[in-house]
């Protein structure tokens, strides 16, 4: 079971969502939230897998609490759910260490299925957030090989495809590769780049870390 903190400022959208992910026989809300600062508490209690955050929030706004819960609690998946699609948005929230961003016009079953993939360590985007990753609205000033010496070419190449939003099964097929080898370049450019998570390690190729 997968246990869900939910994090928003409007009474009817917090309810609705609880409503929603109640639904799914493998998700169990464990607590909601009306600020950042009410989230940060919930989650010292709760212990939750998963926090679907606001980022426009009263007190404690949601990057800075998704900040607070990423550090203080490494295991727990922040997917961020919001209104919002601005470069300083995503950034701000990858940033400060979530792993998945949505926005709110978002259908019920895909935001399951982001919850379930950011709890299995997986990051999700929606595609307008990855569009805009493609486009390089914080685009590296060099190539990715250029940038980060330490990296094989292979390893470059997998770090490019992961900046466009593409996921490891995508990666595969592009490069001619096994999802196997996929993950084994995956797992050595986050020890070479020092990045916690696949959320972290795009945001240092971005150049916004």
């Amino acid at each position: 079971m997968i246990r869900v903190l939910v994090a928003d400022d409007q009474a009817i959208v917090r309810d609705g969502l609880v409503t929603l992910l109640d639904l799914a026989e493998d998700i169990e809300v464990v607590g909601a939230a009306a600020d950042g600062a009410e989230a940060v508490r919930l989650v010292d209690e709760a212990q939750p897998d998963v926090v679907l955050m606001d980022l426009r929030m009263p007190n404690v706004d949601g990057v800075e609490a998704t900040a607070r819960i990423t550090d203080r609690y490494p295991a727990t998946a922040v997917l961020v759910l919001t209104t919002y699609a601005d470069d300083d948005s995503i950034g701000g929230a990858l940033q400060a260490g979530a792993r998945g961003y949505l926005t709110k016009d978002t259908g019920r079953v895909e935001l399951a299925a982001a919850v379930r993939a950011v709890a299995a360590g997986q990051s999700t985007f929606a595609r307008e957030v990855g569009d805009r990753l493609v486009r390089g609205f914080a685009k590296p000033p060099a190539p990715v090989r250029d940038r980060f010496p330490a990296l094989t070419s292979r390893e470059a190449d997998v770090l490019d495809a992961m900046t466009q939003g593409h996921n490891n099964a995508q990666i595969a097929a592009d490069l001619f590769l096994s999802v196997a080898t996929v993950k084994s370049y995956v797992n050595s450019i986050f020890a070479k780049l020092g990045a916690r998570d696949r959320a972290h390690a795009i945001a240092i190729a971005l150049g916004r870390d």
